[in-house]
């Protein structure tokens, strides 16, 4: 049995996820990524079979050294919805004592979201700024624009500074722009999926990866 904590715990599983990594590197060929950011992208097209992501997705410079950085240091993990959270492996995430969050059925905030005329995500995003969670977190938004663009704006205008943003929303309002705004950030570390193309799938798959590879420098 393997002793890696990110691999598959069944010697058939290892198998079948290798062969399909090998058929990811095979079919796409060339491609314009470094090793490590090219590990996120694989395997973020393993979990959807969409090749696109082969250029869709793009990296601030820092990107994969602040995540592995945050990770290995046991930086809290904040979702925007909680389909995120149920994804990711929870021996992976204990392995280096990653606690993900997220709060968006909390009644406040939906108690919040109703008196400010805002959204859940929204207000999801500023009570986990409330709790001391952004400061040096990951950041994970997967499905909703209107996070990602709150974190935005707690960025330039509170000047919080987030270890990681995984800005990956799905959909046809705001997520391209959310996405474009992100990568406007020179300070803050990110990845994103441009246009509209996302999910709370592939935030999953990068944060796989990125345990995957902190896991390979110790």
């Amino acid at each position: 049995m393997s002793n890696i904590i990110t691999e598959q715990l069944t010697e058939a599983g290892r198998r079948i996820e290798h062969d399909s990594f090998a058929v990811v590197d095979a079919e796409t060929g060339a491609h314009d990524y470094p090793e490590e950011e090219w590990q996120v992208v694989r395997r973020m097209i393993h979990a959807t079979a969409d090749f696109e992501f082969n250029g869709l997705t793009r990296f601030h410079p820092s990107a994969i050294e602040a995540g592995v950085e945050a990770i290995r240091n046991g930086a809290p993990l904040i979702a925007d919805v909680e389909m995120i959270c149920v994804g990711l492996s929870q021996p992976r995430l204990e392995y280096f004592g990653v606690k993900a969050h997220h709060f968006i059925a909390d009644p406040d905030v939906i108690t919040e979201a109703r008196e400010q005329n805002s959204t859940r995500a929204v207000q999801a995003m500023r009570k986990a700024q409330t709790l001391g969670l952004l400061e040096g977190g990951i950041v994970a938004v997967g499905n909703a624009p209107t996070a990602l663009l709150e974190i935005v704006r707690m960025i330039e205008q509170e000047n919080i500074k987030p270890a990681l943003i995984v800005g990956m929303p799905v959909g046809f309002v705001s997520a391209a722009e959310s996405k474009a705004a992100t990568a406007e950030l020179t300070e803050i570390p990110w990845i994103i999926t441009s246009g509209r193309k996302g999910g709370s799938t592939l935030v999953v798959a990068a944060i796989h990866a990125l345990l995957a590879l902190a896991e390979a420098r110790r």
